[in-house]
């Protein structure tokens, strides 16, 4: 059966068209592909979205860096103020699928895909993002954190379109990182990923964030982990400590990328890689973006 297909010119017309069952497809980078491989059919109706101007570009608002639904990965990986102030999420969007995928794939459509493995969502957690939910009763503002209810589920309502990204900048001191375990350089999702974000204030941690990819049916902070890097120097115990509690706090799967046992002990060596990174570049180091193929040196 072929999808019925329309494309929107504004928001409006495609929260219209959402509100009759149709799909919203931008990318399509993960809409088409999971088609492809038997995961889900395509939607019987599907509402084109990518020239909605209105939902483009990326622009600093009062201390915010608001991204619009439709901004690419690529755009993100590349932007300056990314790479400098919100270096996790230009990690994570610079190793989102293949060149091809980053030129076209969205950040709303990653989002709303809710992948427990997916790159951008520990970063957008751990930096406290907000997203701007469009729908027929009008707009309101989600929590980040309080977005993935399960794996491919959100707490979006059917008839809602992800229209912007709102990512508080972090301040003066702080360094972050994403890195995930992975196989190859292209085409990959995270087997294992973690993400780190601290502010040093006076040689001590003041503020730790730290979230697990593809480790839970979502994408979530570890408070626990959190707790045992504040207050210390940063040193390799702390980052020790937090990675183990970092694992402790994982419930991974086995499936055919990794089993159980060794996501679980990666977990740790991932996450204190994560911190380290984070630190290194609070402190002013130099760490390449993306950093995980720049940390994959073999694993210790």
């Amino acid at each position: 059966m072929t999808a019925a297909f329309v494309t929107a010119g504004s928001v409006d017309e495609a929260v219209h068209e959402l509100a009759s069952g149709a799909r919203p497809v931008a990318g399509g980078t993960d809409l088409v592909v999971g088609a492809r491989q038997g995961k889900a059919p395509l939607p019987e109706r599907l509402v084109a979205i990518h020239r909605i101007d209105e939902m483009r570009g990326i622009e600093a608002v009062n201390g915010v860096l608001r991204f619009g639904g439709l901004a690419t990965h690529q755009e993100i990986a590349e932007h300056e103020v990314v790479r400098e102030r919100l270096t996790a999420l230009a990690d994570a969007s610079a190793i989102v699928g293949s060149h091809a995928t980053r030129a076209q794939g969205t950040l709303g459509g990653n989002v709303m895909n809710a992948s427990p493995a997916m790159e951008t969502g520990g970063p957008l957690i751990c930096f406290e993002a907000t997203v701007t939910l469009h729908g027929s009763s009008g707009v309101r503002w989600v929590a980040a954190a309080d977005l993935f209810s399960g794996p491919g589920q959100t707490t979006a309502h059917p008839d809602e379109l992800l229209t912007a990204v709102d990512v508080p900048l972090p301040p003066e001191g702080s360094g972050s990182c994403y890195l995930r375990l992975e196989y190859r350089q292209q085409m990959e999702i995270a087997v294992v990923g973690a993400t780190a974000v601290v502010m040093l204030d006076e040689g001590g941690v003041s503020d730790a964030r730290i979230a697990i990819t593809a480790l839970a049916p979502t994408i979530r902070r570890v408070p626990e982990a959190e707790a045992a890097l504040l207050g210390t120097d940063g040193g390799a115990d702390a980052a020790s400590a937090a990675a183990q509690a970092a694992a402790a706090a994982a419930e991974p799967i086995s499936d055919v990328r990794a089993s159980e046992a060794y996501r679980r002990a990666m977990a740790a060596v991932i996450t204190r890689r994560a911190i380290e990174a984070a630190l290194a570049r609070a402190r002013g180091e130099a760490v390449p973006v993306p950093a995980s193929p720049a940390l994959h040196g073999g694993l210790s």
